[in-house]
Order: structure tokens, then C-alpha cells, then sequence
């Protein structure tokens, strides 16, 4: 019996070694299954490397993109015609320029003080934060003359033999420069040098042709010349003008007074001076400003 149960608890454990081994060696991964783990990890790192360089590139490419398209515009910006804000600007200075020598605005002359009066004269009149540059002529060339330049900003011409032979104060000065103002404002002048072609050529790109269209410029500038030396403007529009000044003066009559008689004096300068009688050719007329000024009942 002993040896039965002898071989019956040998068999037992043997059984229960070769099983626990069995276990043991189930529970073991084989050197494939390993390698395939290993491989599939391996994979995803490789994916994301991949998809990390991807990203990298994009980035890359976009900056470089964006590089490229700064470098376009701004090489494609170099021939860009100013655009209407600025045009009128670069092309009253560029004419005053091409005009130094009949114009001749290079002179030593005084401090006039007409600046501060005439900023002053403006504002008094509810015009606020307008900019301007006067320049005074040694020429009878030009009488007195507004031309355009940025928004908001102007350009004024002034004679000095004229407002000296007229012994023209600071306020008369300011009433000058206000009528060219006015008359600015309404758009005479740049209706009068607008060319065919000018509309599309203010603003555009000559980035294809590489050539630029000086016709149009020329015959803006002989414009110009027109206007300023010759032509002036019409009696329509400077009724338009007179009749502007007498509705925003009328309401001060020191000011309404000082431009009346102002008129007045140059009226008998253009009559009596030979040097000044193309006056009424640029502006016409003194005389016909001051009947169309008068008052009904005499108010001076």
C-alpha cells in the first residue's frame, strides 16, 4: 500500500513540476513574437518621426512661401504708380521743381508770419487740422495759386513783388490763400490738368512693361503750365468761388469788409500795371468779384 502511495505522490509531483514548467513556459513570449513587438514600435516611431518632419517641412515651406510673396510684392511695389492719396503730391513737387527756374521760389526772403496767421484764419472758420506749405516766389509769374498735394494738405503759392506792391497785410494774405484754398477744394485745378488716361494710370503697376508712361506725365505737366501761367479758370468758376467766400465771410463783417476792398485794390493794380494785367486772364475778374459781391444795401 506504502508503495503504492509511493508511486501515486511521485507521480504527483512530477506532474505538478511538468506543469508548472509547462506554465511557466507558456507564460514565456517566443523570440518572434519579440521581434514583432520590437518591429511595430519601431513603426509607430518611424510614423511619427515622419509625421514630425512632415509638419517641419509644411512649416518651412510656408515660411518660405511667405518669403517669396513679401519678395514679389515688394519688387512688384517698386513699379507702382502712387496711388491718388499721394499722386498729387509727388507731382506738384516734381513740377515745382521742373518750374524753379521761372518760378524762382530759392531766394532769401523775411519771416512773413503768414503761417500762423493763416492756421489761425483757418480754424476761426471751422476748417481743423488741415496742412499746408506756402512758398513764396520772387516771380510776377504767379500771382497766388493753390496746387494740390496729400489729402488734407495743400500746396500755396505766393508772389512776393505782388503782395508788395500791394502792401498786402497778413490777413489780406490769409483772404488770398483761403480763395485758392476754396477754389482747391472744389476740384477746378485737377479737372483742369486731368488728361485721357490719367484716371487708370494713378495707381497703377508698370511691372510688366518695365516702362514707364511718361507721355501722360508730360502732358500733365504742360497742364499745369496751362492752368497756372496762361489759362487759369473760367468765369463760372470763379463766380463759384466768389460767391463760396461771400456766404462763409458774411457772417464776420471785418472779414467781409477786409476781402471786399482787398479786391478793390487789385482790381486798380491790374488796370493801372502793366505787369499784372494777365491777372484777369488766371482770375477773371476783380471787378466782376467785387458786383458779384455787392450787397444789395451798402454795408461799408
Amino acid at each position: 500500500m506504502f508503495k503504492s502511495l509511493s508511486i501515486l505522490l511521485l507521480s504527483l509531483l512530477i506532474f505538478s513540476v511538468n506543469a508548472e514548467t509547462t506554465v511557466k513556459e507558456s507564460s514565456k513570449k517566443t523570440q518572434e513574437e519579440k521581434e514583432r513587438e520590437l518591429v511595430d514600435f519601431n513603426s509607430i516611431q518611424d510614423v511619427l518621426k515622419n509625421d514630425q518632419l512632415s509638419k517641419e517641412i509644411k512649416k518651412k515651406d510656408s515660411k518660405i512661401k511667405k518669403i517669396v510673396k513679401k519678395r514679389t510684392s515688394v519688387n512688384l511695389g517698386r513699379y507702382n504708380v502712387p496711388g491718388d492719396d499721394f499722386f498729387w503730391s509727388f507731382f506738384s513737387e516734381y513740377w515745382l521743381v521742373k518750374n524753379a527756374p521761372i518760378l524762382k521760389w530759392d531766394f532769401q526772403k523775411p519771416d512773413y508770419g503768414v503761417e500762423e496767421t493763416f492756421k489761425f484764419f483757418l480754424e476761426k472758420l471751422g476748417h481743423y487740422e488741415k496742412r499746408f506749405k506756402i512758398l513764396y516766389v520772387n516771380s510776377p509769374s504767379v500771382f497766388h495759386f493753390a496746387i494740390p498735394s496729400n489729402p488734407d494738405e495743400y500746396i500755396f503759392l505766393i508772389s512776393v513783388p505782388f503782395i508788395r506792391t500791394l502792401d498786402l497785410t497778413k490777413l489780406e494774405i490769409s483772404l488770398l490763400l483761403f480763395e485758392d484754398y476754396m477754389r482747391l477744394k472744389r476740384g477746378f485745378f485737377k479737372k483742369r490738368v486731368a488728361v485721357k488716361g490719367l484716371k487708370e494710370f494713378i495707381g497703377s503697376n508698370f511691372h510688366e512693361s518695365k516702362k514707364l508712361n511718361m507721355k501722360i506725365l508730360k502732358k500733365v505737366a504742360m497742364k499745369y503750365d496751362e492752368v497756372v501761367f496762361d489759362k487759369g479758370f473760367s468765369f463760372k468758376e470763379q463766380f463759384e468761388v466768389t460767391k463760396d467766400m461771400g456766404n462763409v465771410l458774411k457772417s464776420d463783417l471785418k472779414l467781409w469788409s477786409t476781402y471786399y476792398k482787398m479786391l478793390g485794390k487789385i482790381d486798380d493794380l491790374v488796370k493801372s500795371n502793366i505787369l499784372y494785367r494777365t491777372y484777369n486772364k488766371i482770375y477773371p475778374s476783380p471787378e466782376m468779384q467785387i458786383n458779384w459781391l455787392k450787397p444789395k444795401n451798402k454795408i461799408l
